[in-house]
């Protein structure tokens, strides 16, 4: 008897451990963490690391990992100097280590490119790392335990439809100024046009269902199943996608039931949990209330190219995280590594002085909601819920010639207030009228952005939108 009430008891704990297991995550339970972090780093890595942005004697215009459609270099061209990729100097534990200490959350690499170029071992076409470098191993799974290891969240991006290398992917023909390609520096030639944005005959050898079927479909589920837990699936882009494909792609998310999807896997019928305005920031009338992260590069690129010189500065990068997380969005900071591995001395230098500023002044970052107030002519607010009230981030980029801050419309009592750079405290004024009022020291603590934090009583209404400069 005790023996069957034994088996009994060991049965319903193994059907309420799969039925827990099996839970339905709602999006705010699977958006929760992305809603804390706020910033995160992309990375555009694959064998276009290697032209470098130059191919045949000449300067290709455009983003770095487009080269390959741009020049219009041929399959086997491309697959040849694929045996050239020797990531030597690879080093993921560095790598992560840079995003945790610049205050990055989360990562987001490109497993698969448009040139179909794989950067992990895939039994569905040998146009991967491990078969068709010198290099020879799966560099995806490095960077997932280096991920384990200083708890940051992973996800992969993946071109889904696009594909320049495997037959039946598609190729787009689309020519924008958001980032895809210079398009002073396109021609189209007849048979590109003719041939749906191909160029070369042995991209067309199998039909874009084969593609889905044969490709796509099976390096997805190997992607949600081969490297532990995933944060993100990173769709793009969603050229000649159909429904049925789609559909096909979607369904594999089941293997990861907390993973986040964006809007790029076919629009408007997939929409995902979130949108991603590329290299910029939205304004506020275009915002709803859809979760939303600008992805941008930090100079002109995003696959590395040897000449790109022409970075955006750390007080820039600073003040477009606080504008975008003032707007309740995340940030997506590309970084685009060589073909031997590193980071360009340009990326790591920008993500140390962003790390530096982080490390004294990321409260104002995590976990905030977007101002209630709109923007500010001299900076920007973000807001977060305490047990007692609410912290008020006044993030101030021109630092007023009379030392004061106006406020208006603060229904709050005051509990406190000082400057994160330096600790001190600081007058905060509420007037009869509701104008809050902030006396600061002449000087800006903090060349790039200094942030005032005010601890009010309850929650802070929303307030008419101020207008920026």
């Amino acid at each position: 008897m005790k023996k069957t009430i034994l088996a009994m008891i060991l049965s319903v704990l193994m059907v309420g451990s799969i039925f827990a297991q099996q839970k339905v995550l709602t999006k705010d339970e699977r958006m929760a963490w992305w809603r804390e972090a706020r910033f995160g780093m992309f990375i555009h890595w694959g064998v276009y690391s290697l032209p470098a942005g130059t191919w045949d004697g000449r300067q290709i215009g455009g983003i770095g990992e487009w080269i390959m459609n741009r020049a219009k270099i041929p399959v086997a061209d491309y697959q040849n100097m694929a045996k050239q990729f020797n990531p030597v100097k690879y080093d993921p534990d560095a790598w992560v280590k840079m995003a945790k200490d610049a205050g990055m959350k989360y990562i987001v690499i490109t497993s698969k490119h448009h040139d179909g170029f794989a950067l992990f071992e895939t039994k569905a076409s040998k146009w991967n790392v491990v078969d068709a470098t010198v290099y020879g191993k799966d560099l995806l799974k490095p960077l997932a335990e280096a991920c384990k290891k200083y708890g940051i969240k992973l996800g992969f991006y993946y071109s889904q439809a696009q594909d320049w290398n495997n037959p039946g992917g598609a190729a787009s023909r689309k020519i924008t100024k958001e980032g895809w390609a210079n398009p002073d520096s396109v021609t189209i030639d007849a048979y590109t046009k003719e041939h749906k944005g191909h160029w070369d005959p042995r991209q067309e050898k199998r039909t874009f269902d084969q593609y889905i079927d044969e490709v796509a479909v099976p390096q997805v589920r190997e992607l949600l199943t081969n490297y532990g837990d995933l944060a993100v699936l990173w769709w793009d882009t969603p050229t000649n996608m159909t429904v049925e494909a789609a559909k096909k792609l979607q369904s594999l998310l089941a293997l990861q039931p907390a993973i986040i999807t964006n809007d790029r896997l076919k629009r408007p019928d997939f929409p995902g949990d979130h949108k991603t305005p590329e290299q910029r920031i939205p304004n506020l009338a275009d915002l709803d209330s859809t979760d939303w992260e600008t992805c941008m590069t930090m100079n002109g690129t995003w696959g590395y190219k040897s000449y790109d010189h022409n970075y955006k500065s750390p007080e820039t990068l600073i003040r477009n995280l606080l504008d975008i997380a003032s707007k309740g969005g995340n940030f997506l900071l590309n970084v685009g590594p060589t073909s031997e591995g590193e980071f360009p001395p340009e990326s790591v230098d920008i993500l140390s002085k962003i790390g530096q500023w982080m490390k004294v002044n990321g409260e104002a970052v995590y976990g905030t909601t977007s101002s209630p107030w709109g923007l500010f002519s001299w900076g920007r607010c973000t807001n977060k819920a305490t047990p007692k009230g609410t912290s008020l981030y006044f993030s101030v980029f021109e630092w007023p010639a009379d030392g004061k801050l106006v406020i208006p419309g603060v229904k709050n009592s005051v509990v406190s207030a000082k400057l994160l750079a330096t600790g001190a405290k600081v007058k905060a004024t509420l007037a009869k009228d509701g104008n809050l009022t902030i006396t600061l020291p002449s000087a800006a603590p903090d060349p790039l952005a200094s942030v005032i934090r005010v601890d009010v009583k309850g929650k802070v209404a929303n307030q008419p939108v101020q207008p920026a400069k």
